[in-house]
């Protein structure tokens, strides 16, 4: 078996920016009609041929070297012409100062391209915060004197608002005091700055006409939002629609998605996730925040280094990617673990360490910004003042394998809808779908009060443990305190807390079932809110039921060693944070990286082993029912070239097996020196391959190279073009050796453009093996080989269809090489 590999020659123009194109969906749903606008730089693109003995050499032709769209690139071709150009301007430091200058800034070019990304993604991530959270107050009511102003925002300068704090600092001022209470409660419920859309119409704030009033005006609202943003997706960037990480992960992967990552698809998904999270819609904008964070760091074609690599370009994404989960939640190195455990396919020491740049810079520029207004950088900061006791590894297990049967429950659910969505006429309606899904949801939403309220108010509002001045029916302990600071006793449930279940069970399944029909609509979406949603309030619900347990059986084996001094010693907001990451796990199948990004989001790092155990039995809960996780399933579902490194693959079949075309059959070939150029463009047009190998002979079939279709399609237009004599009678040469020239009209040399040394196997190797060489190499095609003599071609979609058809799935949902 031969492992080699080598770098073609000639220079390469590769495209600068991806920006939107033309593009009809693989399932024959709406067309996507966008403008296409290519804007190509190259510097080093030339067009000149030299010609000796009669031979006439192309070289440096324009075009040569990029990928077509909705293909894989070659991630050894570029790593290797990468270290050519590095070797290169090391070769030309010596030469002048100005050499010098140049070397010292393409070193430096990777750690600025990752400081402007973060710069840039924090900053947007801060816009979004801020419009989301004044745009859903907007389904509310208003602040007259001030409409720009959120509700908090309004009554921050209400004389009528109330600050209630527990532990009082005599050093603190009236904000610091309150935002460093954990028993704080910033009660705007009585200001009348703000002002409700029935006060603005001359009604009370209560009664039954203001309770009408407020419905139908939060009904339009959400219809208004979501109108809006499904209209700007359709008609500008159909790409900006859905959470983006299933697509990330697979541009990541080296797959060429052109226009996913563009300028168009920047704005209108962060203005369509505005639009879209203040519509009430069950979702979330933090899946949404890394593909933004990917379109921003798209920049990266202003540095040469990487936007004429593909390879080079996506450890750029891969850093805008954990700076993306960096600012949504508030997690740094969370951020990067995501990004390397879940995102990337090509993750170098390096990029390690840009990736926490990048998210450093992005966290730090969000803390600035600011936007949750609590001199906090994360969305649920939590401080509970008990340690969790050893017994309650039991419940949090137990959490975990509930969190596994939802995580199942939804992914299944959704991708039958999204099937059915895909191959019916629903999914050519999709602003109708859209308007459907978002009026049914605030129908069903606002007479629930835990369902009316913003999703990541919910969570937060479910983490929290209760304190003294809490009104919630949550807190509705039968409780007596004689002054604010009473220590917080065990204390049986009050009608509210029950009243709060019942409420928190109904909201749990209508959660679950309109996340079910909204992940995957033509809005960007994101998943993890909706996530955390579903398992905080099962882990409130079972932490409610632990609470009082304890309280009732406080002799029982299980309590009696840690509850029997009277005071509360179960935290239920700790198990609403546990049942909240056991969820997440069990949906995306993350595991170290879900528990960093949970203590970071929460700042609870004392209860890491909680979080580990939930989270470990989330997925082995996941894994049993279910063998994808969500984004695997969509990136399956939607026919993407995409070989995970986790999966396994145990099957006994050699290379033969595999290959195309099957033994006995004919192979098309091109030879090095004894074909002319009309015989080529007849291949060409007879074949729709992507590639050929080129022999030495038809009859000896001993192999020489690899050459590209669009390449040599550059190669042959450039010479008619600008060589003098060359016609379709012309000879092409694929070697060094010249030939006798006859004659006739002057041969073509396009040696430049053959791979030497592509990659080959023999035809009894294992396909464990061929497999791991695509995974680990990032291999298009393989050669199969046998004594020497060429046999066929295997490529990465050959290897996809084999797989599917050895796990009983279907080989044909595999609609891309």
């Amino acid at each position: 078996m031969k492992f080699s590999n080598g770098a073609r020659g000639g220079t390469h123009a590769y495209p600068v920016e991806d920006d939107m194109i033309d593009i009809t969906t693989a399932s024959g749903q709406t067309d996507r009609n966008v403008k296409n606008h290519h804007h190509e730089e190259d510097d080093n693109s030339t067009h000149y041929s030299s010609t000796f003995g009669g031979i006439h050499e192309t070289a440096d032709i324009p075009g040569i070297g990029q990928y077509e769209d909705f293909h894989t690139i070659d991630w050894q071709r570029d790593i290797a012409r990468d270290r050519m150009r590095h070797r290169y301007i090391i070769k030309k430091k010596q030469d002048s100062v100005w050499s010098l200058i140049q070397g010292a800034h393409d070193a430096w070019s990777g750690w600025l391209c990752v400081l402007l990304v973060g710069l840039c993604t924090g900053v947007v991530a801060g816009v979004i915060d801020i419009g989301a959270s004044w745009m859903t107050d907007l389904k509310f009511g208003i602040c007259p004197q001030a409409f720009w102003l959120n509700k908090e925002q309004c009554c921050w300068s209400s004389e009528e608002t109330t600050f209630d704090t527990g532990k009082q600092a005599f050093w603190l001022n009236k904000e610091q005091c309150c935002w460093s209470s954990e028993e704080t409660t910033f009660d705007t419920g009585n200001c009348s700055q703000w002002r409700t859309w029935s006060e603005v119409l001359g009604q009370s704030r209560t009664g039954a006409g203001a309770y009408v009033i407020s419905y139908l005006f939060y009904i339009m609202c959400a219809l208004l939002f979501a109108a809006l943003s499904a209209s700007l997706v359709r008609m500008f960037a159909p790409y900006a629609c859905g959470s983006g990480i299933p697509e990330i992960k697979t541009i990541l992967s080296g797959f060429i998605i052109r226009g996913y990552l563009g300028k168009w698809t920047l704005i209108i998904k962060s203005v369509g996730l505005i639009l879209s999270v203040s519509a009430g819609l069950s979702l979330g904008k933090e899946g949404p925040m890394v593909h933004i964070a990917c379109c921003i760091g798209n920049i990266s074609y202003l540095f040469p280094k990487y936007g004429r690599n593909e390879a080079k370009k996506r450890e750029i994404l891969s850093a805008a990617a954990a700076a993306g989960v960096s600012v949504a939640f508030g997690a740094p190195i969370g951020g990067v673990l995501f990004s390397l455990e879940e995102v990337s396919y090509y993750f170098p020491l390096k990029t390690l360490w840009r990736s926490f740049f990048c998210a450093l810079i992005a966290a730090f520029i969000l803390r600035y910004i600011n936007p949750f207004g609590n001199e906090h950088s994360v969305l649920f900061y939590v401080e509970y003042n008990k340690p969790w006791i050893f017994f309650e590894l039991i419940p949090f297990i137990g959490l975990g394998i509930i969190g596994g049967v939802i995580a199942t429950i939804f992914i299944k659910a959704n991708l039958k809808w999204c099937r059915y969505r895909k191959y019916s006429k629903l999914g050519q309606y999709p602003v109708t779908e859209v308007l459907l899904v978002t009026v049914i949801t605030a129908l069903i939403a606002y007479p629930n009060p835990y369902t009316r309220m913003n999703t990541s108010e919910l969570i937060y509002l479910l983490f929290s443990q209760c304190g003294i001045s809490n009104a919630d029916d949550l807190c509705d302990y039968n409780r007596n305190f004689t002054d604010a600071n009473s220590a917080i006793e065990w204390a049986p449930a009050g009608p509210g807390v029950y009243r709060a279940i019942w409420l928190l069970i109904l909201a749990l399944i209508l959660k679950l079932i309109m996340t079910i029909f909204t992940f995957g609509m033509k809005v960007p979406c994101g998943l993890f809110i909706p996530s955390l949603c579903l398992g905080a309030i099962a882990g409130r619900i079972v932490g409610i039921a632990m609470e009082q347990l304890a309280y009732n059986y406080p002799k029982n084996w299980l309590f009696s060693g840690e509850c029997s001094t009277g005071y509360d010693c179960i935290t239920p907001g700790l198990y609403a944070m546990v049942g909240a990451a056991a969820v997440l796990g069990g949906v995306t199948r993350m595991t170290v990286s879900l528990v960093v990004i949970m203590f970071e989001l929460t700042g609870g790092v004392r209860y890491i082993v909680p979080l580990m155990a939930a989270a470990m039995a989330s997925k082995w809960v996941g894994d049993a029912l279910g063998r994808q996780g969500i984004y695997d399933a969509h990136i399956a579902l939607n026919g993407y070239p995409f070989l995970d490194s986790k999966d396994e693959f145990a099957h006994t079949s050699l290379a033969a097996d595999v290959m195309q075309p099957k033994r006995n059959e004919s192979l098309a070939v091109i030879t090095q020196d004894s074909m002319t150029v009309d015989d080529i463009e007849a291949l060409l047009k007879e074949t729709e391959h992507k590639g050929y190998p080129v022999v030495v002979s038809h009859e000896s079939q001993y192999l020489v190279g690899f050459v590209l279709r669009r390449e040599i399609n550059l190669a042959i237009a450039n010479a008619r073009r600008t060589v003098d004599g060359i016609c379709g009678q012309s000879l092409v040469i694929f070697t060094n050796s010249n030939p006798p020239q006859t004659l006739g009209p002057p041969h073509l040399k396009l040696k430049k453009i053959l791979d030497m040394a592509p990659i080959t196997i023999t035809d009894q190797t294992p396909m464990e093996t061929v497999v791991d060489m695509f995974r680990k190499l990032g291999l298009r095609q393989t050669l199969v080989t046998h004594n020497g003599r060429l046999l066929g071609v295997i490529t990465k979609k050959d290897v996809l269809r084999h797989v599917k058809q050895l796990d009983n799935e279907d080989p044909n949902s595999v609609l891309f090489n």
